[in-house]
């Protein structure tokens, strides 16, 4: 998928660990050759060119596209697998992968906790041991190496981290009511939720939004806290994003 996985499994039986892990390796690259859209040959692009339908597709197509369509519903059109056109998941890929390998991760038989990031977005389960919870720095995206806050899992078997931004990638999301790149006053949104799928979604949406629209929206969503900076390094959050700091 052009970035970085790490996968942080504890507890469970060494040998059951290992195959689990290498079943989901494989599993995400699996990911990136059915839902590429930089692969001539992925299943995407076949659909995307006509030369597939949905039902030929691997199942994991359509449950994707239909989660990708309850999103669009929720957000109110500012999340969306269409651009000019053109068929592109990769807002909603990533994060419905990661948390499908974590969750095939943590069925394995004594593990306590999972933490498995692709690509900066983080989805936690369980424990690391103990009672100390899961902690995840998010980046200052106006600041190189230091961070904006820090996200705790305390209280919760099951948590996420995702950010948009521009800090990364530059400037590559796009606003699907123009098609071309979204300009708003933000340059990061930080969305913690309990799953990926829908934590990496939201934080596509909102950027996409800007500051105000987007906070607005945030805070009416269930379960869901978020953290957004603006160019001029202004710092909004959501209310109850103080009870996941620490």
């Amino acid at each position: 998928m052009g970035t970085v996985f790490s996968l942080d499994v504890r507890g469970g039986e060494p040998a059951a660990v290992r195959a689990a892990l290498d079943e989901v390796v494989a599993g995400l690259h699996r990911v990136d050759e059915v839902f590429s859209t930089y692969r001539e040959d992925s299943q995407v692009s076949r659909l995307q060119r006509g030369e597939l339908t949905v039902g030929e597709c691997d199942p994991e197509v359509a449950e994707v596209l239909e989660l990708a369509a309850e999103a669009e519903r929720l957000s109110d059109g500012w999340f969306s697998t269409s651009y000019q056109g053109r068929l592109d998941p990769t807002g909603i890929v990533k994060g419905w992968a990661v948390e499908r390998a974590a969750r095939r991760l943590a069925e394995v038989p004594g593990v306590c906790g999972v933490n498995l990031n692709g690509g900066g977005d983080v989805q936690l389960l369980g424990r690391p041991g103990g009672q100390r919870p899961w902690r995840v720095g998010v980046s200052d995206p106006l600041r190189p190496g230091g961070l904006a806050a820090v996200i705790s899992a305390a209280g919760t078997d099951e948590l996420s981290v995702a950010t948009s931004g521009t800090a990364e990638r530059g400037t590559h999301i796009v606003d699907p009511r123009t098609g071309r790149s979204a300009v708003t006053d933000l340059v990061a949104v930080t969305v913690v939720a309990p799953r990926l799928t829908w934590a990496d979604c939201w934080a596509t949406a909102a950027f996409a939004m800007g500051s105000r629209e987007g906070l607005e929206w945030l805070e009416s969503l269930p379960d869901v806290e978020a953290l957004l900076i603006t160019a001029g390094d202004e710092v909004r959050c959501t209310g109850g994003l103080a009870t996941r700091l620490g």
